[in-house]
Parts: structure tokens; sequence; C-alpha cells
């Protein structure tokens, strides 16, 4: 499976292609317990509202950014109106920090047309390219693709707890270093401080480069820093799913092709008193 980006050069130039689809799945802003309001919605044009948080995650699960069912994907390609020859562009107002998420979950879902948008909507801006405010309202479809579930793409605690015990595959954590080594407070109330015996420390944002992703050479010499191989396997982990995503796409653009991410993350292995933690 290769990993697909486009440019802002090519979004563009197709902007206005009906078979395509721009999604904005960027995720809100929260200062606090207060999210930020913005005193307008900037967005490339012909967005659609991709709802991440709530329609492409299921929000009745126990835990946090959870990846949705299979119905729940069913239900948002239908609000999307997309059809199995259109092509999904997704991006965020941060550049390369939510649509990862999305992008995994729909590949994760048979959704093989999605892209990503390298360098999102920051990079659309500093272009100066053309912004609107409102987001577009596709026209209802009677022929929506239907999501297809995949394997490799998704890992349990048990899985993760099945890798350390085998030593089978590196575990690389996506969170700061003061969360990663227990110096700084888990940001969830129960939280352990610590990591995942075995695993190594991969800050997301060191897979990027300004906006967008570092370039393939950079990233390939990163994974190997920390002892991945062409053939290791790869489990990403953070704090709620979502920055694992960043780094997991990140060695996909590298080459690795066996990479998973565990959706509980810390959120689920902090709070579970039975997981082990360290802090050297």
């Amino acid at each position: 499976m290769t990993t697909r980006t486009v440019t802002t050069d090519w979004l563009a130039s197709h902007l206005n292609d009906p078979a395509l689809r721009v999604i904005d799945v960027s995720m809100a802003k929260i200062v606090g317990r207060e999210p930020i309001i913005y005193p307008a919605l900037t967005l490339i044009p012909n967005s659609q509202d991709g709802q991440l948080e709530s329609a492409l995650t299921d929000i009745d699960a126990p835990l946090p950014n959870t990846a949705p069912t299979r119905a729940h994907v069913n239900r948002w390609l239908v609000g999307q109106a997309i059809q199995s020859q259109q092509r999904i562009v997704l991006y965020d107002n941060q550049g390369c920090y939510s649509a990862p998420r999305a992008w995994w979950v729909l590949q994760s879902m048979g959704m093989t047309q999605s892209v990503l948008l390298q360098g999102g909507l920051p990079q659309w801006q500093q272009e100066q390219r053309p912004i609107t405010h409102s987001y577009s309202s596709p026209e209802p479809v009677v022929d929506a693709v239907q999501a297809v579930p995949q394997s490799g793409w998704f890992v349990t605690a048990q899985e993760v707890m099945a890798a350390i015990q085998q030593n089978s595959a590196l575990i690389l954590d996506a969170r700061s270093p003061g969360r990663f080594y227990g110096k700084s407070t888990e940001p969830r109330p129960g939280m352990r401080a610590g990591h995942m015996p075995g695993a190594k420390n991969l800050p997301f944002a060191e897979v990027l480069d300004g906006h967008g992703f570092k370039s393939v050479a950079q990233l390939r010499a990163l994974f190997q820093t920390l002892g991945a191989t062409p053939v290791t396997p790869l489990i990403m982990t953070c704090g709620s799913g979502i920055t694992a995503c960043v780094i997991g796409v990140a060695a996909r653009l590298a080459g690795y092709q066996d990479v998973r991410v565990y959706d509980g993350s810390w959120s689920e292995w902090g709070a579970n008193q039975s997981l082990p933690v360290v802090t050297d």
C-alpha cells in the first residue's frame, strides 16, 4: 500500500473536478476546557465538513478518539456523498495533525482513494491561495461507496503486550519527551506517567518540516536512527491515537509496510494498572 499525498499546486489545479471530494478534518482547538471561538471559519474552497471528532469517531466508546466501526464509516461516506470513482483529499488547519488520523481510519476501511494534502490549510494560506468561510453541501447520492474493513492498521493492548514480550516490533511513542519519560503530568486524570517497556520516543513534530512531512530521505534516516530496518514491524502510539497516525503516515512515506497504530494508546495503557509502565 503506497501512502499518497498531493501538493497544494495539484489541488489548486483540480479543485473544481467533480470526481474530487475535498474534506476538512480539523479538530477543535482547546484552551483549558474551552474551545477557541474563531471569528470566521477559514477553508479551502469546495470543502466539506469531515466531522472527524463526531462522525468519523466512535463517540460511544469508553476511550477518547476511538476508531469508528464499519457502520460509522458507511454513514460518513453517505453523508459526504463519496462514490467509488471519487478521490478524497483530506486536510486540517494545523498542517499535518488530524488529517493523518482521518486517512488512517479510511485506509483501514478500504478507502484507498483517500489522500493527504501536504501542508494542509497553513500551506495553502501561506501561498495566498483562495479561501472560503463556509462548507459545501454535497448532493446526496444513492450509490455511496461501502467500507470494507482491512487488517494490519490497528492493534489492541493485548497485541502490544505480546509484541513487548516477544520483542517482535519496534514501539514508537509520539508524545512529548516530558510525558514519555514521566516528567510531565498527564493531561487526563488517572493516567500513570511514563511509557511502555522497550518503547522509543518519536515526538510527532520530528517527522514534520514546517507544515508538511519531511522528505522521504529524511524520514528514512530518522527511523534508522531509532533502530528500524526496512522490514521492522512498527507499532505507533501516543496519547489517544491521533498523533500516532502522524508518525504512522511518516513511516509509510518512508517505505515501511508493516506499520500499525495502537488505537487505545496511553489513554488505555496508562489507566490500566495491570499493564507495565517504565520511566527510564
